[in-house]
């Protein structure tokens, strides 16, 4: 019974907020989220953390970053291969250094300053895949510059933080990097193999079964499927489902499955992956830290979008596409708060300071989707 109250009232309030959000002439995935705040634990208290709504909202960012791939041009993410890469790796060193004198500056040790530096060099491209197919903006080379970087980050800085943990972590035996590396790569080659060769095939053959929407199901296996392996060697699962969207993508499959899967991703599991942002609020303790909060989050904002910036700038971008894209990496989402609860759990990140951290990825978080859509409203003022 308390599942079914939940599933109603996530579904009721995020399309009422996102609904009223459109109306004040913000994204709607800005309302979707305020109202998770609201709802969650930090406010009403009316939805709470669980195994259950944790499992619905994982599928909902699964589910998101496949119709990401699904409707990524290939061909673009090739020719923005560069500028992807000058993305992510100046989108990791601002951030890291910045994030690490702040800690200086607060007495940070130096361990928990290299931290915090890790873990505010982390993307997280969710909630903006959101806006850009709101926007309708998911075709542009911005976009596909900000994806392609979104994955070169991930692999970065899930190395760096192997690295780390691997000299500075309290367990040090699962952290070999070598091996790390070997895993990444391993996983990408059977990814290409596997998305190349053999998905077009076990779709074409899913097609044929006389049942209810076999290629829907074909699809959701095959991306599934890469984000469960990919899990298994140490990636993101969505860097797994992002990957499995785009082979999906050079099909003739391709409409179909975007027809079919957005529904079934957008009427039901999304929306748990906007209030679990939510989940995570606690103020407890926050206020005798309000300086640090607000210097937390200036850093983490204005260092992304410096060095997103920067990157797109030096492989040829204009200032008003540059910021786009440095605005496109600004949001920590899901992976920062990762980083942080392992930050936790190994002593890298204190208890003292671990909440005020946490609501600084959350505001990163907040603050991305009107700060995409001004950037972009610049470059392409006919979408609006």
């Amino acid at each position: 019974m308390e599942l079914l109250f939940t599933i109603v009232l996530i579904l009721f309030s995020t399309k009422v907020a996102g609904h009223l959000s459109v109306r004040l002439g913000q994204p709607a995935v800005l309302g979707k989220l305020l109202i998770g705040i609201l709802i969650g634990p930090a406010v009403l208290g009316l939805v709470q953390d669980s195994a259950i709504f944790q499992e619905f909202s994982e599928i909902g960012v699964l589910l998101l970053m496949f119709l990401a791939g699904l409707e990524t041009d290939a061909e673009q993410l090739k020719e923005n291969w560069k500028p992807s890469v000058a993305v992510a790796v100046l989108g990791i060193i601002v951030p890291f250094a910045s994030a690490f004198a702040m800690g200086e500056l607060f007495g940070f040790s130096f361990n928990e300053g290299i931290f915090l530096g890790v873990l505010f060099s982390a993307t997280s491209v969710s909630i903006t895949v959101q806006v850009l197919k709101e926007m309708g903006m998911m075709q542009t080379r911005e976009a596909t510059t900000i994806l392609g970087a979104a994955v070169v980050d991930d692999i970065l800085v899930v190395t760096l933080l192997a690295f780390v943990m691997s000299f500075m972590g309290e367990d040090t035996s699962s952290s070999s990097v070598p091996l790390l590396l070997f895993k990444k790569v391993l996983f990408f080659v059977v990814a290409f193999v596997v998305g190349v060769y053999i998905v077009p095939k076990f779709l074409t053959l899913f097609s044929k079964f006389k049942v209810t929407a076999p290629v829907t199901a074909g699809a959701l296996i095959v991306a599934f499927g890469f984000a469960y392996f990919g899990e298994m060697l140490g990636m993101a699962g969505i860097i797994g489902t992002f990957l499995a969207g785009l082979f999906i993508s050079q099909t003739s499959f391709q409409h179909e499955v975007e027809k079919t899967v957005d529904p079934i991703a957008n009427a039901l599991f999304v929306p748990f992956f906007y209030v679990s942002v939510g989940i995570s609020i606690s103020f407890t303790g926050v206020f005798s830290q309000i300086g640090f909060l607000v210097a937390c989050t200036i850093v983490a904002i204005l260092s992304k979008l410096f060095g997103g910036f920067l990157g797109a700038k030096v492989t040829g971008f204009d200032n008003h596409s540059s910021l786009a894209v440095g605005s496109g990496m600004v949001s920590r989402g899901e992976v920062a708060l990762i980083i942080g609860t392992t930050g936790l759990s190994t002593g890298l990140l204190s208890q003292e300071y671990y909440t005020t951290v946490i609501i600084s990825v959350i505001l990163t978080t907040l603050i991305a989707p009107p700060m995409l859509k001004h950037y972009f409203m610049k470059i392409y003022p006919d979408k609006d």
